[in-house]
């Protein structure tokens, strides 16, 4: 480390990771620090998180990305939400949509008004309350003052990364090509110097970045962080992806088709349809998963089929010494719901809060992993909702998740809704109660319970109450625009 202390941060591999970390740490320290990035052009990029969460406007508010721009450079699209079909059972869809639903009070959701109603007959469907779902819906989208939108992206994730490529070395990070041949420690305490590339040059540094994907060249392979396995409750194991031609008008939200043995994704860009599906190798093979796949997407092929092996879990620790681990390194929970860029996001925007400064403070660096294993613990138990609360027993993949053992905080959290309607969000669950109400009910859930603060209304003021909020729902679709033509229009295309 250099005598005036954390001088000097190296970023071991690019991608997505990578770049938003270089982007980030470049675009807040300036020239205080030097960012170096090392990647190799013979190693490729996993690339496909090209569906995201609505936490990334924050990180391209915190960067000054302007979204045209963006949207430009990537060919992105907009995003309302998350279509899930066939998962409560074969025949039925639901919609995990970005935003509120309906209006509730201090002491009480709107789904408590909303389960009274539905008691007494008097209310629609729970996502007629809801501006985001009922704009998708309509394949629609518009940005205006009077009526916001709760939205994320669908984006290209390679060239997402470019563009990123582009803020970080315009705020003077510096990239390295080379392939990474090894790490070397110090004999002293075991803090990691340099890297040492197959080409003979060394990179020094202060404080180091893995983001070598699911391999951890630093934080496992050198500083052996450890890894916690989470198959038991995630056994999917591998992805196939394959890149088609856009045979329709990109719709503002991505589609979730569940399977025998997994689930199919389909993300829609402007040019392109990004296609998927994640499987457990013990229910089907790859061949199999494969064909599933080539029969159920729409468009000329751009890419051939890749297979993509991962296992579900993360490292015991994120932050050990001067590692620290961003992305597929850090671990992996599941390509659903979309949470893979909103993680590397929540490791850097951490590592900038806590940065250290003038040397590595063991405590910051337990608050570090702490706060993050909080977080991913939560994300995973919404992950894990999806497969377990089911009515599928249609094949063993369904069976074993139906009957698997779950988390303790998933039981909890999942007899408190049915019970009472009520659901409480820890601090550090990045979902919002409206996304746990939606999927719980969707995947077949119904409370059995509301809070009795409801029964103060008379049943012609929850009638009122209940026909304001829809009228005010249609109001708000009814000022949008189909989805494509925004697109168009918003990028001058």
């Amino acid at each position: 480390m250099s005598a005036e202390g954390i001088r000097r941060v190296v970023i071991a591999g690019g991608g997505t990771a990578g770049w938003m970390a270089a982007a980030a740490m470049a675009a807040t320290f300036g020239k205080r620090i030097n960012v170096t990035l090392v990647e190799s052009d013979d190693i490729p990029t996993v690339g496909v998180g090209e569906a995201t969460v609505p936490s990334i406007l924050t990180f391209h508010r915190l960067l000054k990305i302007a979204e045209p721009e963006f949207l430009k450079a990537t060919m992105g699209t907009f995003k309302l939400g998350i279509e899930f079909d066939g998962w409560k059972n074969r025949d039925t869809t639901y919609f995990h949509s970005f935003g509120d639903t309906g209006q509730g009070c201090w002491a009480a959701g709107f789904q408590h008004f909303w389960l009274r109603g539905r008691r007494e007959g008097m209310a629609a469907e729970y996502g007629e309350y809801c501006l985001e779902l009922k704009t998708a819906e309509q394949q629609k989208f518009n940005l205006l003052s009077d009526t916001r939108l709760n939205y994320a992206y669908h984006l290209d994730a390679g060239l997402y990364a470019k563009f990123l490529r582009g803020v970080a070395e315009k705020h003077g990070a510096v990239r390295v090509e080379g392939t990474i041949d090894q790490v070397v420690t110090r004999s002293d305490n075991g803090y990691i110097e340099a890297l040492l590339l197959a080409d003979g040059q060394r990179v020094e540094g202060d404080l180091f970045i893995d983001c070598t994907g699911f391999k951890g060249m630093l934080i496992e392979q050198t500083m052996t962080a450890g890894f916690d396995d989470w198959s038991h409750y995630l056994p999917c194991n591998r992805a196939v992806a394959l890149q088609t031609d856009a045979t329709e008008s990109p719709r503002p939200y991505t589609k979730a088709i569940a399977h025998d043995f997994g689930w199919q994704w389909r993300i829609p860009l402007q040019h392109r349809t990004g296609n998927g599906v994640v499987f457990c190798d013990r229910y089907v093979s790859e061949d199999e998963a494969t064909a599933t796949l080539l029969a159920n997407v729409e468009g000329a092929h751009r890419t051939d089929p890749r297979v993509i092996k991962f296992t579900t879990g993360q490292r015991q620790k994120y932050w050990v010494k001067n590692c620290v681990a961003v992305g597929l390194s850090s671990g992996f929970i599941e390509p659903m719901e979309s949470t893979s860029i909103h993680m590397i996001q929540q490791a850097i925007m951490w590592l900038l809060l806590m940065f250290p400064n003038q040397g590595i403070d063991d405590s910051v660096v337990q608050d570090y992993n702490d706060r993050l294993r909080r977080e991913v613990l939560a994300i995973r138990d919404f992950i894990v909702l999806h497969y377990h609360v089911t009515e599928r027993r249609d094949t063993p993949f369904w069976e074993y998740l139906a009957n698997m053992p779950i988390p303790q905080t998933l039981q909890h959290r999942l007899q408190v809704f049915k019970e009472s309607g009520q659901v409480f969000k820890p601090q550090d669950d990045f979902f919002a109660e409206n996304s746990w109400i939606q999927v719980m009910m969707g995947q077949g859930i119904q409370p059995e319970g509301y809070h009795p603060i409801v029964d103060n209304m008379s049943s012609q003021e929850l009638a009122a109450f209940l026909g304001n909020i829809q009228r005010q729902v249609q109001q708000g679709v009814a000022k949008m625009v189909p989805h494509e033509a925004f697109v168009k229009r918003y990028l001058g295309l």
